[in-house]
């Protein structure tokens, strides 16, 4: 992929625009593409036909040839009408963040379970498309009489067609949601088993926190959306005879698309049925707390606000020279750790103790108690 990016400023302060711009270049270079040039616009609302302006867009014609480019990246989402429109100005493909993001889960996918999330949502966010496609695919049917047309023929039969692979789709995923019901109720019926999820922005090193705790083989890669892949590994504590399985979820983002957070409501309810999150955090990412804010809000919207979170601030090795220089954390919900050098994990792994002796506690009390 050799792309322009093209980044649209509407009502946003410089810093929080710089950093849409940044993430977008990001997703460029995780779905393997290089940024040759970026094109800014700034204005009060989109324009309906392309969401920039027209001059604007002739403007990206001229350089898409004139650096021999192949793609356009939005860092906003397009209607389907606007990616027709463009599509048919500038001799390129004309990606928008949901296009991109989906480009890269397409790459990433390796189980059966997230290869069938992200076709759901290529084809749930491709849906509203078909009847603004143009060109010959569009034409092989014609439109004969009492016909709406050989546009909306064709449309039709699109339409029919991807609605019957989402619902084959929805019925596999269900199938192994059952499944992974089935086997979450156990760990959740067993008082020496504690369940967490791993939380965090995409890139936030929740990957490499499940490595160094497991002491597991994951695939990490300093990019976004490295692992989409649920993944699940456990750390037994002898002494107070308790089991720790830790879960690995998928990365969020930014306004994270709803057709993503739809395909991968499965992978999600391992969060909603954890009985404690790690909510791990790049402290020496600039933007850490946009970032955190984002992933409060996406807890938020799955009504896990007030679940048991521990905020891991990880990187730590990044911002201060030696282990000498970390400070107290101000809240036991709080730890200050860094994967890589294994700063402070002793005190993480006395957390995760305390809540695995805490649920066996509460369990074996209650039955006292009947």
């Amino acid at each position: 992929m050799r792309a322009i990016i093209v980044g649209v400023n509407i009502n946003q302060t410089p810093q929080r625009f710089k950093y849409q711009i940044e993430e977008l270049e990001g997703l460029v270079e995780a779905a393997e593409g290089t940024v040759l040039g970026k094109v800014y616009q700034k204005r009060e609302s989109p324009d309906p036909a392309y969401y920039i302006g027209k001059g604007k867009v002739s403007e990206i014609s001229k350089l898409v040839e004139g650096i021999q480019a192949d793609t356009v990246v939005f860092n906003v989402n397009l209607s389907p009408v606007q990616i027709a429109n463009l599509s048919q100005e500038i001799k390129a493909q004309i990606l928008d963040r949901t296009d991109l993001i989906l480009q890269i889960f397409f790459k990433r996918a390796k189980t059966k379970q997230a290869k069938l999330q992200v076709e759901l949502a290529y084809l749930q966010h491709q849906l509203p498309r078909i009847y603004n496609q143009r060109g010959k695919d569009l034409s092989r049917i014609g439109g004969g009489m009492k016909t709406k047309g050989a546009g909306e023929k064709i449309g039709e039969i699109k339409t029919r067609a991807i609605k019957d692979r989402i619902a084959k789709i929805k019925a596999q995923l269900k199938e192994i949601e059952k499944q992974k019901k089935q086997q979450r109720k156990k760990r959740e019926d067993n008082p020496d088993i504690l369940n967490v999820a791993l939380v965090g922005y995409t890139n936030a090193g929740k990957s490499s926190l499940l490595n160094r705790l497991t002491k597991r083989e994951a695939f990490i890669s300093d990019q976004l959306f490295a692992t989409l892949d649920t993944k699940t590994s456990f750390i037994y504590f002898p002494d107070v005879g308790k089991k720790v399985l830790l879960t690995d979820t998928v990365g969020f983002v930014e306004d994270m698309p709803q057709e993503i957070m739809d395909a991968f409501m499965t992978t999600l309810q391992e969060i909603e049925e954890a009985d404690l999150i790690l909510h791990v955090i790049d402290i020496s990412d600039e933007n850490w707390l946009l970032k955190k804010q984002t992933v409060e809000d996406i807890l938020k919207k799955l009504k896990l606000e007030d679940k048991p979170t521990i905020t891991v601030m990880n990187k730590i090795d990044k911002v201060i020279p030696s282990e000498d220089y970390l400070e107290e954390d101000e809240s036991e919900n709080t730890v200050t750790i860094s994967t890589l050098k294994g700063w402070n994990l002793n005190k993480l792994f006395d957390i995760l103790k305390k809540y695995a002796v805490r649920k066996g506690e509460q369990h074996y009390g209650q039955l006292r108690i009947l």
